[in-house]
């Protein structure tokens, strides 16, 4: 996989069943700075942490994106958040351990959407390649890979 590459599959999350299985928690604020076809910079913070990250489809083909992330300070964070495009994302991020499949350590990212997104919830896995098999769980519904209306760029 290129350098600063990542893929990943989403999916509308069915039922709870995942609760049982979550290892990590956190909370998340998130909020764009550019937000283009193609490519977008969020600022976030995630329980104490925050950063920078710049995203963009352009540079890579199928699913894979380019990807750049930063650690910044927290207190530049909460001052960037403030000059951000308005609907700030906030959800919480369960992690899920997925099964190890052919070597490959994976876990599940389940969000759990408030404000103006309240009740969805979706899950994601990155995979280091396209076409990476993986076992999929009960508790996962349809595919929203690709999906724009699921990227958290166009919420």
């Amino acid at each position: 996989m290129a350098k600063n590459t990542e893929i990943e599959r989403k999916f509308l999350v069915r039922s709870e069943e995942y609760l049982s299985q979550v290892t990590e928690k956190h909370e998340i604020i998130q909020g764009y700075l550019c937000k283009e076809p193609g490519k977008t910079i969020r600022v976030r913070i995630r329980d104490e942490k925050a950063f920078l990250t710049i995203k963009s489809s352009l540079l890579r083909e199928g699913i894979a994106k380019f990807e750049w992330e930063r650690e910044i300070d927290l207190s530049d964070a909460q001052e960037l958040l403030k000059i951000c495009l308005p609907n700030p994302i906030i959800k919480t991020r369960h992690i899920v351990p997925a099964p190890d499949y052919e070597g490959n350590k994976r876990c599940w990212e389940i969000d759990v959407f408030y404000g103006h997104k309240a009740g969805l919830v979706l899950a994601e896995i990155e995979l280091g390649d396209e076409n990476e098999p993986f076992e999929r769980p009960a508790w996962l519904g349809k595919e929203v890979t690709g999906e724009p209306q699921y990227y958290n760029a166009n919420m």
